[in-house]
């Protein structure tokens, strides 16, 4: 019975489209979601992320206190064009600032956009 209630509690899981490149996501769309984030986890599985979305627009702050993974972040304007990634290291506190206004931050594992050749102006694209 424990291996039932385990898969019950595990994120489900959302493909988008990154530049063309499928990355499957779970989604942070509530407060409680983005607050946590990928925190107190030890490892991400290769082609996943989690995709925060908010209500409003406006700059973002990121830091990744109790978050054990090296993860790159992109931010993503109203139309989900990124306008920024940046490399953050696991378990520090110094921020990550968007710098622009921001609906969507996308977190994968460390590296995941330069092997995929992604840079600012690609889009995310929603399901």
């Amino acid at each position: 019975m424990l291996p039932l209630l385990l898969l019950a509690c595990e994120p489900t899981l959302t493909e988008i489209i990154v530049d063309q490149h499928h990355l499957r996501v779970e989604i942070a769309a509530t407060e409680k979601a983005r607050a946590s984030g990928l925190m107190h986890r030890k490892e991400m599985a290769e082609n996943t992320g989690m995709l925060f979305i908010y209500d409003d627009y406006k700059p973002r702050n990121f830091w990744m206190q109790d978050t054990h993974i090296a993860l790159s972040i992109a931010f993503a304007d109203r139309t989900g064009k990124i306008v920024k990634i940046a490399n953050m290291a696991p378990l520090s506190t110094a921020t990550t600032q968007s710098l622009y206004p921001a609906k969507y931050a996308l977190e994968v594992n460390q590296g995941w956009f330069e092997s995929h050749n992604i840079k600012v102006g690609a889009f995310i694209v929603l399901p």
